[in-house]
């Protein structure tokens, strides 16, 4: 990619990252007044993002699409297009919860196609390494208490609906107080999974080039991350309770699990 394509990608990557703000604070506030803020630098940040697909096609001579960071920006492009072009007629407040990370992301992703120097120091790399440790691990505890919660939920509902419930049912918390702890716990630990996924991609640019791409704890981290988004859409904008949110949850456990080794091969290669 090209040094100018390359620039407008991360103009418009720091726009769409307002929307990933806005769609955090959503999530963790439950507040939608920032969205014609957050719609409006989304479709700024779309045109700096045909800007540089234009230019890099210019200076490629070519259909910019020969490799998986092109491709991969075209992909977002796509998305945002056809969100913009259709909020034009439908209201979809609601689906930006989701629409807005995942273009941020995937140009983020694409933005990271020209390597850049290394690391100033030392003290510099760790930190940021730790920053996305921390962030991460913070999240994949919001998230295992999130699992517990949804399972205790699963079984004091079930408890609830039979005529002679266990004894140690009313032990459980109620219904009504587990479902605000599974959606608290899910919009903080989103929060932090994000954070931790921005540090640690940066840092995987930083340390490794281009070559990033490729390292599959990373790529495992993504598939985390993306399920995740998944569980605070559905959690957010269809309601998903009871089994639904329980059987994601623990799905989203089982990923972050897998990306333990990610974390633990990161703080390895940092000493």
């Amino acid at each position: 990619m090209s040094e100018t394509s390359a620039l407008w990608l991360r103009v418009a990557a720091s726009l769409y990252s307002i929307g990933l703000l806005y769609a955090i604070l959503m999530v963790v506030r439950r507040r939608q007044q920032l969205y014609r803020i957050a719609f409006a630098t989304f479709a700024l940040g779309g045109v700096f993002h045909f800007v540089s697909i234009v230019d890099q096609g210019i200076a490629a001579g070519e259909f910019p699409a020969s490799t998986i960071f092109e491709s991969l920006s075209l992909c977002a492009f796509a998305v945002t297009l056809i969100f913009v072009l259709t909020s034009l007629k439908y209201p979809l407040e609601s689906l930006s919860a989701f629409i807005f990370p995942l273009v941020f992301m995937m140009t983020l992703g694409a933005a990271l196609s020209t390597p850049v120097g290394n690391w100033t120091s030392p003290v510099v790399r760790n930190a940021w390494l730790i920053t996305h440790v921390v962030a991460a691990l913070l999240g994949y505890a919001a998230l295992t208490f999130t699992a517990v919660a949804a399972l205790l939920y699963l079984v004091q509902e079930r408890q609830l609906k039979t005529k002679n419930p266990s004894e140690w049912a009313h032990r459980l918390p109620p219904l009504g107080t587990l479902d605000e702890i599974v959606s608290r716990s899910i919009a903080f630990g989103f929060a932090f999974v994000t954070a931790g996924m921005l540090a640690g991609t940066v840092w995987a640019f930083i340390e490794f080039g281009t070559k990033w791409v490729t390292n599959p704890s990373i790529g495992l981290s993504f598939v985390t991350w993306g399920i995740y988004l998944a569980l605070v859409f559905f959690r957010a904008t269809a309601g998903w309770r009871g089994r639904k949110a329980a059987v994601l949850a623990l799905i989203a456990l089982c990923c972050s699990a897998m990306t333990w080794a990610a974390h633990a091969r990161l703080e390895y290669m940092a000493q």
